[in-house]
C-alpha cells in the first residue's frame, strides 16, 4: 500500500506538470494516428492479392498491430520518459541521490515520471483491438486471455529496457542502445508467421518480439500453439534485470567518490 500511494503521488505530480503544454496530448495523438496510418498502410500492401502470410487472416493481424500499438503506448508512457533517463543519472551522478531515499531505487527509477503523451497508442490500440474482435467475433473471455498475454508481454518489454539501461552503469554513454531494442520491436507489427523461418527463429528465441505482440493475438484467437512458456520467460526475464540492477550497483561509483 505504501509503493501504491507512493504511485499516485508520482502521477499526481507528472500529470500537473505535464498539463501546462495541453497541446501536446494532441499533437501526440495526431503523432500516434499518423504512426498507426503507416502501419495499417504497411499491412495493406502485405495482404495484396489476397496473400495471408503466415495463414493470418486481416482482421487477425489486426490483433497483432493493436498489441503493438498498445505497447508503444506504454512505452510511451512509463519506459522512454523513466528508463531512458537512468544513462542522464549515472552521467550526471543524481543516482546517488535515488540510492539515499527510503524506497526501492528500481521502483524509483521505474515509476518516477508518467508521460500522458503516450495515451494517444493507448487509445488507438484499444480501438483497433475492439474493431477486429467485432470482425472476428471475440468474446469477453477471448480478451481476458488477450489482456493476460499482453501484460506478460508488457513485463518481458520492461525487463529487456531496464536490461540495457542498467548497463549505463558501466557504459555511460550508451543513448542508441534502448533505440537498437525499439527497433527491432518494429518487427512486432506483424505476424511472426509471416517472416521466414530464421527470423521466426531469431523474433521468438533471442529477441523475444513474438511474445509481446502474436502471442496475445494468438490467445485471443483461441490457437493451440499459444507458448505456455510465456509466463515462465517472463518472470525470468523480470527477476534476471532485477539481479543485474543489484549487481551492477556493486560497481556504481559515486559522484563523491
Amino acid at each position: 500500500m505504501r509503493y501504491l500511494r507512493v504511485f499516485l503521488l508520482f502521477l499526481r505530480l507528472s500529470l500537473a506538470a505535464e498539463m501546462e503544454y495541453r497541446l501536446n496530448f494532441l499533437l501526440g495523438l495526431l503523432s500516434s494516428a499518423l504512426t498507426l496510418l503507416g502501419a495499417l498502410f504497411g499491412l495493406v500492401l502485405l495482404y495484396q492479392g489476397g496473400y495471408r502470410p503466415g495463414g493470418w487472416a486481416w482482421e487477425e493481424a489486426l490483433l497483432v498491430l493493436a498489441a503493438f500499438t498498445l505497447l508503444q503506448g506504454l512505452g510511451g508512457t512509463l519506459l522512454a520518459p523513466n528508463l531512458n533517463k537512468i544513462v542522464e543519472h549515472v552521467q550526471q551522478g543524481t543516482l546517488d541521490f535515488v540510492l539515499l531515499k527510503p524506497l526501492d531505487p528500481q521502483f524509483w527509477l521505474s515509476l518516477r515520471v508518467f508521460s500522458p503523451w503516450g495515451l494517444g497508442d493507448f487509445l488507438l490500440g484499444l480501438g483497433l483491438l475492439f474493431y477486429a474482435g467485432l470482425r472476428l467475433g471475440l468474446g469477453a473471455w477471448d480478451y481476458l486471455a488477450f489482456a493476460g498475454y499482453w501484460v506478460l508481454g508488457a513485463l518481458m518489454l520492461y525487463s529487456l529496457w531496464f536490461l540495457l539501461a542498467t548497463t549505463s552503469i558501466w557504459f555511460v554513454k550508451i543513448y542508441n542502445v534502448t533505440e537498437v531494442l525499439r527497433g527491432l520491436l518494429e518487427a512486432g507489427r506483424f505476424p511472426v508467421g509471416a517472416y521466414p523461418a530464421l527470423y521466426r527463429v531469431f523474433f521468438t528465441f533471442v529477441v523475444p518480439v513474438a511474445f509481446l505482440t502474436t502471442v496475445p493475438a494468438q490467445a485471443a484467437l483461441g490457437r493451440g500453439e499459444v507458448p505456455l512458456l510465456a509466463s515462465g520467460l517472463a518472470l525470468f526475464l523480470f527477476l534476471l534485470a532485477r539481479g543485474f540492477f543489484r549487481f551492477a550497483l556493486r560497481s556504481y561509483t559515486s559522484a563523491s567518490s
